[in-house]
């Protein structure tokens, strides 16, 4: 009887494609300018569809494309159910997720549920009605402390810098835990709650696939709203206990939530964007009840270091495991230095960017790229001053993001932005920097060593390889500095040193399958390129 449950269960999880998806995020400003305005669209995106397919994805993660005053580049949403003029219309989102659909691509797109626009409606209304009103309870409004109340309600900071509230002529302060143009909701508000399981059915009904949930950690605050007690808080998102993020009522929201994806057919999903104190706490999102996947940002943040990258991964896959949901991996998304530039930048970063790529693209579960990763673009460093626009810059000068979010470069023209926008169109919403000629898609396609034809070949590989995708992993025994593992009929071996290391070659290994980097073989010993992942297959596994 046990065999026939666990048969059961290994059927039911290969029909849920989320699993193992490779799934790419769409950066829309950046990706591709279907208009000639200078910046990304959902006209754009359609153009773009078939290079996606290619390359190898399950899906594509698309960013905000709603109506926006774009005080946070579309995360400050003014209607939920309408798409911003500079994006295209909602008939563009629903040709995009057709001609997606086609191409055998799910679609997720973002839902920002922890604050509105202050130019959204419910705002605009509770700032009219005033103080005490039904209106002003969809927020988190309250009156300030000092004799005249013209003290913050508490010590909360804003992650864009600054305090977390703002004071209105009435007297009264709104929480605002990014800027001021993004008022928190209430979500003790049964109202609140109502509109949102509105808004997921809306787009659920046009078509989409899953949603990736923007500050999943943080929609319920402590009771009470108590002071953190010192500042500099945003360093401790991500490792310690605060009020105001990852709050056990969440959880709630979340169920209800999976209710509603489950009510559609398709296996919709839905995708935490959440930062836990540890990844038991982490792992409470993906419990089975509650959303499918939640970003590993462990990983991300993970220094080049062998022991290090083990750790996180032996962790990561024992905390899911307990509640029986896949991990997920990703490198670099829109919030964070692309990771060519975090591991050293140059053709060390390339190196190690390569080498990174092939280690997450082996290991079990869901990979998210990041565009533009695939053809090994840095963070761009040295944007002229007038084009950066990051509230996030606030803060401190070196956190602002813009930096990764440059358009795409497509084609190999001789000047910027390389095909990025429609011919004839030579600005860009960003600069694109002349060097990225030969980054561009075109280039790197008549190159068969290049980052693009590495990712090309590691996707087909990684569909293709019956050992791959969803499973476990078995460690082997590996020099310091390096690591390996099996899988089924797949090894893995990557060194994370600066110097040629030689390793055992795995037992039952052909020749390599995959390199980032060449190694040598010598009989049972192999030696591995610095800065390097190889794949092989094993035979008689």
């Amino acid at each position: 009887m046990t065999e026939l449950v666990e048969d059961a269960a290994v059927a039911d999880t290969a029909t849920r494609w989320w699993r193992d998806a490779v799934i790419y995020q769409v950066y829309v400003r950046s990706f591709a300018d279907g208009n000639g305005d200078g910046v990304g669209d959902l006209l754009g995106v359609r153009s773009r569809l078939r290079y996606l397919a290619e390359l190898g994805v399950d899906a594509i993660w698309l960013t905000p494309f709603f109506t926006s005053p774009m005080a946070d580049f579309g995360y400050d949403v003014a209607d939920y159910r309408d798409v911003d003029p500079i994006f295209g219309s909602l008939a563009d989102a629903k040709a995009l997720l057709d001609d997606a659909h086609r191409h055998g691509l799910k679609v997720i797109v973002d839902v920002v549920p922890n604050h509105t626009s202050d130019r959204h409606a419910w705002f605009q209304e509770a700032l009219a009605a005033g103080p005490g009103s039904p209106e002003r309870e969809r927020y988190i409004f309250r009156e300030g402390r000092g004799p005249r109340g013209e003290l913050p309600p508490n010590d909360w900071e804003s992650i864009f810098g600054g305090p977390a509230w703002t004071r209105l002529p009435d007297g009264q302060w709104y929480l605002h835990l990014f800027a001021p143009e993004q008022p928190d909701l209430n979500w003790e508000h049964p109202e609140v709650h109502a509109e949102f399981a509105d808004i997921l059915r809306f787009w659920l009904d046009l078509g989409v696939d899953g949603f990736r949930v923007d500050v999943a950690h943080g929609m319920v605050k402590a009771d009470g709203l108590p002071d953190v007690g010192h500042s500099d808080q945003v360093r401790l998102i991500g490792t310690d206990i605060v009020p105001f993020f990852d709050q056990d009522g969440v959880h709630e929201i979340h169920r209800a939530w999976r209710r509603i994806l489950d009510s559609y057919e398709g296996e919709r999903i839905g995708v935490a964007e959440a930062w836990a104190p540890s990844p038991e706490r982490l792992a409470n999102y993906v419990r089975p009840d509650e959303l499918h996947q939640a970003f590993n940002f462990h990983f991300l943040t993970t220094p080049w270091d062998a022991a290090a990258f083990r750790e996180v991964i032996a962790v990561s896959l024992e905390t899911v495991t307990l509640v029986g949901a896949p991990s997920t991996w990703v490198l670099s998304n829109h919030d964070v230095k692309r990771h060519v530039t975090r591991y050293g930048g140059g053709e060390i970063g390339l190196r190690r960017a390569r080498a990174a790529t092939l280690l997450m693209l082996a290991l079990p579960g869901s990979a998210y790229l990041y565009q533009g990763e695939e053809l090994g673009l840095p963070e761009v460093l040295d944007l002229p001053e007038e084009y950066l626009q990051d509230p996030q810059r606030l803060r401190d000068p070196d956190s602002g993001r813009d930096g990764c979010r440059v358009p795409m470069p497509w084609t190999a023209t001789d000047e910027p932005p390389f095909g990025f926008a429609p011919p004839g169109i030579y600005e860009s919403w960003l600069p694109v920097p002349p060097d990225w000629r030969g980054l561009s898609v075109e280039a790197q396609l008549r190159d068969t060593a290049s980052t693009l034809s590495l990712y090309r070949s590691a996707l087909r590989i990684r569909r293709e390889h019956p050992a791959l995708g969803d499973g476990a992993i078995s460690w082997l025994d590996s020099p310091v500095g390096t690591l390996a593992f099996t899988r089924g009929g797949f090894a893995c071996l990557m060194n994370m040193t600066a110097e040629w290391v030689e390793v055992e070659r795995p037992r039952g290994a052909a020749g390599p399958l995959l390199a980032s980097a060449d190694p040598v073989n010598s009989g049972e010993r192999v030696l591995l390129a610095p800065d390097s992942t190889t794949w092989w297959t094993l035979e008689n596994v």
